[in-house]
């Protein structure tokens, strides 16, 4: 019989980020992006259910069979932390389950910009995590909030649906809130939050109008605030919130956004060339002076080509980002031109840098004097080891050269070369 934690210890052997259990089908595991099959039986309805209610408590039990789903989180001592959603499909229940390490990875192990280290020492303003579903944006965060509890001295509070890496009090204190079970919702925490005396304040996700409106407060008031959101730009990000306003707010909402926001990371994560892993590519765009101005003064689509000359504030397009890790030799060409929103100008890119190449080796080849054969290292023949190493770059010259010739000169074996003019 299918026993859930030795499929979880299956799903962590396998360096699995999601499990699936539905029936019909065995349980199923997605490794590195793609859904594989394992190799157990068929799970039955029963089975599906009893699986599922096996990591419920009562409460959460009554919760979901009002509501047909239920968002919650688990940890199993010496496996992980899982966060897993319960729903019903077709009357049958089903399962869903993401792996959540106990360790909180560094910016370094994670592969994210250098930029974002200085993200963490803000004390003040809005920092947006965005991109889709499954694209580390909660991982982002933790290693965010875990970089603040090592350096600073300060009062963290979370508010997530679930609560997902935990969070240990280091030189912070860090609280940790979860709709449902220790608030009723986002909403409700945040219309709070202010009197809890925080400094940092993380919104697992800003859902709507209220809690946007919320963030904005918070950041405007002298606190540092991080969330999410599910945008694939970091410019698209900022037409979402101005957009979820009334019209007769928006102007409004684009002084304070273009007053409180610090930067914007939008990720995705691609699978590696080695078919092993995936690679984080991140577009990071930095509030400058610029960047300020076009979002108060409505002209965000001017924000992309800022990012595109903003290289030395940190910056990086999507493009740029997704062009690094190719010439980098960690994804595929094919790979990445799919994860560009303008493959054209990422080919465009790759163009240039051909280009580029090209250039390199002619200017090679005008450094050997024009000829485009050069000797093996002298010829692999250097008997009297005239040269310490092998000469690469020594030119060919056959006009001049005939043969080598290796000749004894007092038990010493010498090289003579013989020149076919005289």
């Amino acid at each position: 019989m299918l026993n859930l934690r030795d499929l979880l210890q299956e799903m962590i052997d396998n360096n699995a980020s999601d499990l699936h259990i539905t029936a019909g089908v065995p349980p199923m595991l997605r490794i590195d992006g793609v859904i594989k099959r394992t190799s157990h039986p068929v799970i039955t309805p029963d089975i599906s259910k009893q699986i599922a209610y096996s990591i419920l408590t009562e409460e959460q039990q009554k919760r979901f069979e009002n509501e047909k789903e239920l968002d919650f989180s688990f940890g199993i001592q010496g496996l992980s932390r899982f966060r897993a959603n319960v729903f019903q499909q077709r009357g049958v229940t089903s399962i869903a389950i993401r792996q959540i390490p106990f360790e909180i990875l560094d910016f370094k192990s994670l592969g994210l910009p250098d930029v974002v280290e200085e993200f963490s020492k803000k004390q003040k303003g809005l920092i947006l995590v965005t991109g889709p579903t499954g694209s580390g944006k909660s991982t982002t965060l933790a290693s965010i909030i875990d970089k603040i509890n090592d350096e600073r001295n300060a009062h963290v509070i979370t508010i997530e649906d679930p609560i997902e890496y935990i969070h240990q009090h280091k030189n912070c204190i860090v609280n940790q809130r979860e709709v449902k079970a220790d608030t009723e919702s986002f909403a409700s925490a945040l219309k709070h939050v202010l009197r809890q005396d925080p400094d940092v304040i993380l919104i697992g996700e800003m859902r709507d109008l209220e809690t946007m409106q919320a963030a904005l407060t918070i950041a405007e008031t002298g606190h540092l605030a991080l969330a999410t959101l599910h945008t694939n730009s970091t410019f698209e990000s900022i037409n979402r919130i101005v957009d979820s306003f009334p019209p007769t707010q928006q102007g409004q909402v684009r002084a304070q956004l273009a007053f409180v926001l610090e930067g914007v990371i939008t990720q995705q994560l691609v699978p590696h060339i080695s078919g092993k892993g995936r690679v984080l590519v991140a577009e990071v765009m930095v509030c400058t002076p610029a960047i300020r101005a076009t979002i108060r003064d409505d002209k965000v689509h001017q924000i992309y080509g800022l990012m595109q000359a903003g290289t030395k504030y940190g910056m990086q397009t999507m493009n740029q980002a997704l062009f690094k890790a190719f010439i980098n030799r960690q994804i595929s060409l094919e790979e990445a031109l799919r994860r560009s929103s303008d493959p054209v100008e990422l080919e465009q890119m790759l163009g240039e840098k051909e280009r580029d190449i090209s250039q390199l080796w002619f200017q090679e080849q005008d450094y050997n004097k024009g000829s485009q054969r050069l000797h093996e290292a002298v010829r692999n023949d250097d008997q009297c080891r005239s040269a310490d190493g092998p000469v690469p770059r020594h030119s060919f010259e056959p006009a001049r050269e005939t043969f080598f010739q290796k000749d004894s000169d007092g038990g010493h074996d010498r090289c003579r070369i013989w020149n076919n003019t005289g």
